[in-house]
């Protein structure tokens, strides 16, 4: 069974949910992944704690995580990038495998042709290093929008986050094209909301962009067909 660790934030988790669905091979209700969702969205801002303005929202999502043990999962998956900063501290306190999303994004990106890749992420997530060091593994250089322009990528994540996707869309469609105009051959978006805020984007950077939701439900999909855990579930 998938245990969803979401909240962080809702609309991002019902999207992550919703592409589990989607990619699943099912003809009938029983083919389907059998998931518990914890929406934790009391969960403490990520970013705040890592700015040293908030909450450490470790302990939170260690709550969340046994209530997932508890009812039955076999595998987790945490719909947010920002929050897999703390992924290596929630593995140490699980026996449950946790899915790692920028794992399941390079993954993905070993099929494409090119050597740069964009990363549109929340500040934290840049300068956290979370998908840098794990794109220079697989021999790919990485690009991030200017200061400004990660300013911007910032204000359109709060804007999804408040439930204005649509002003957030031009914002984040902009900062997309511009790391392409800069010479990415994909654009990873790298935080939960962003495909929210995009999904409506087609032609040439529809076929850019790098959905790390996506990317993270199809290694679910992919960890739940394995014997050990479809036995486990």
């Amino acid at each position: 069974m998938l245990g969803v660790l979401g909240g962080m934030g809702p609309m991002a988790t019902v999207d992550f949910m919703a592409k589990v669905v989607r990619n699943t091979p099912a003809c009938r209700d029983q083919d389907h992944i059998p998931m518990v969702v914890c929406s934790a969205a009391n969960i403490p801002d990520r970013n705040a704690a890592l700015r040293g303005e908030g909450a450490d929202p470790l302990p939170a999502m260690a709550e969340a995580l046994r209530r997932l043990e508890a009812a039955g999962a076999t595998c987790i998956a945490i719909p947010c990038n920002t929050a897999h900063l703390w992924h290596a501290a929630l593995q140490a306190g699980t026996p449950l495998p946790i899915l790692h999303i920028a794992e399941a994004v390079t993954d993905a990106l070993a099929a494409r042709p090119g050597d740069t890749v964009g990363v549109l992420a929340t500040t934290s997530t840049v300068t956290g290093g979370l998908y840098q060091e794990r794109l220079a593994r697989r021999g790919l250089s990485w690009r991030v929008p200017d200061p400004a322009g990660q300013a911007e990528v910032m204000q359109a994540i709060r804007l999804v986050k408040a439930g204005r996707a649509p002003e957030a869309a031009a914002i984040l469609r902009g900062q997309a094209e511009a790391l392409v105009a800069a010479g990415c051959h994909a654009v990873v978006m790298a935080c939960t909301e962003i495909p929210v805020a995009l999904a409506a984007v087609e032609g040439d950077l529809r076929a850019r962009l790098v959905d790390a939701t996506e990317a993270l439900a199809r290694a679910c999909i992919q960890a739940c067909a394995s014997p050990t855990l479809a036995d486990a579930a």
